[in-house]
């Protein structure tokens, strides 16, 4: 739906059903509801996720057209897409395999773009439309600074790949598309400084003299061509973890022309991890409830002189919980954003209302998606049905941008 900050909508990957059909049924089964109740008399959007085969099956011209027809319908009309998990993403182990297969592979390639015809069919004529994707591959598989460097090259010339078909695409629609890449922890680009250097030194060193001589340009030009099509999208929960300085990366986005595809709105855990060791005990119970073997759940703890201790999941920080060198832990897993509190936890909701004032005082993005995918495995206490899970989170949003 369109708010003063942009056009704010969920990600479908809340919904379970891998292929098409029952993705789909999910989306008929719940959009309705969620669209009387936030939006009876304009239209609503739709972040879509699908996985591979769900893409290959809408690419069907016929079930696209039944799609088509049924966003018509019901007043719904789709601008982002969400092309990170490839596969299985419910009531299956995920852990570091969301990021497989990865940018190293044309598997990616070939999904990705499938991913960008079929939103170049859906979306309307007045808008920008995004796709956002892994933030290169999962590091851990790169054991050598020189295998993943080699990795970041390879990655690279695929999504200049993406650059160049976004560009096509932009010369015989005049629709403009953008892949929205996104830092997470423990991604080949987890933090801010990661992305900008990579943007630098990889993408823009690599891409400009090609651009500029595949469409016989001027280098200015290429730069303008590559950020128009590849930019950022700005994950909250990830960059919260990571204890980024939202307004500062902000700045620097802006100053060196960089744009945001779009904002996923979402939060993390978190908690002081106090010096008194029944406290401290208490608090690691307290993570212990949402330790859960779907997902990956990376812990980075703040030292207390400066500096962090990074876990690959949840179960390797519970070990070193009594570790006394540290004074906080965030951990990843996207909570429901409109609560702030989780017993002796906390949110990190601040994070969010900071990037939402930059975005009411200085917009820089028109693509706002609430992202909390973890009702299935969250603590029973705090389960709503789906469609009221999702009201809530979008009502709470809504509110916060008009403040």
């Amino acid at each position: 739906m369109k708010t003063i900050g942009g056009h704010l909508t969920y990600c479908t990957n809340i919904h379970a059903g891998e292929n098409w059909f029952d993705h789909f049924a999910a989306l008929k089964q719940n959009f309705p509801k969620i669209k009387s109740e936030l939006s009876p008399e304009a239209p609503l959007g739709i972040g879509l996720r699908l996985s591979n085969v769900a893409s290959v099956e809408l690419s069907q011209k016929e079930e696209l057209a039944i799609f088509k027809e049924w966003l018509l319908q019901n007043n719904a009309y789709v601008f982002t897409m969400n092309g990170f998990p490839f596969g299985g993403f419910h009531h299956t182990v995920v852990k570091d395999h969301v990021h497989a297969p990865d940018w190293t592979t044309t598997d990616r390639l070939d999904y990705t773009k499938r991913l960008f015809d079929i939103l170049a069919e859906l979306l309307p004529e007045d808008l920008d439309g995004g796709v956002s994707t892994s933030p290169l591959s999962y590091r851990y598989w790169f054991p050598s600074d020189d295998a993943l460097g080699l990795a970041k090259e390879l990655a690279t010339n695929h999504i200049l790949e993406i650059a160049e078909h976004l560009i096509n695409i932009h010369n015989s629609t005049g629709k403009t598309l953008h892949l929205d890449i996104e830092p997470e922890p423990d991604g080949i680009l987890e933090t801010g400084k990661e992305f900008f250097e990579w943007f630098q030194n990889y993408l823009l060193n690599a891409g400009i003299k090609r651009i500029a001589l595949k469409y016989n340009v001027s280098h200015d030009e290429a730069e303008k061509m590559i950020k128009k099509h590849i930019c950022l999208c700005y994950d909250v929960c990830h960059f919260a973890i990571g204890y980024e300085p939202h307004a500062e990366i902000i700045k620097q986005l802006t100053a060196e022309g960089i744009h945001v595809g779009k904002i996923q709105i979402s939060a993390a855990l978190k908690a002081g991890m106090s010096d008194d060791i029944p406290e401290r005990s208490k608090i690691k119970e307290a993570f212990s409830t949402f330790n859960e073997a779907t997902y990956l759940h990376q812990v980075i703890a703040h030292k207390k002189e400066g500096g962090f201790v990074r876990y690959r999941d949840l179960p390797e920080a519970l070990a070193d919980a009594e570790n006394s060198t540290v004074n906080e832990w965030r951990a990843h897993f996207h909570v429901p954003v409109f609560l702030q509190e989780f017993g002796l936890l906390a949110s990190t909701q601040s994070d969010i209302v900071q990037v939402l004032e930059i975005q009411k005082s200085n917009p820089f993005t028109n693509h706002l998606e609430v992202e909390t995918y973890t009702w299935e495995v969250l603590p029973e206490s705090l389960k709503l049905p789906i469609d009221q899970s999702i009201i809530r989170e979008l009502k709470w949003v809504s509110n916060q941008l008009s403040l």
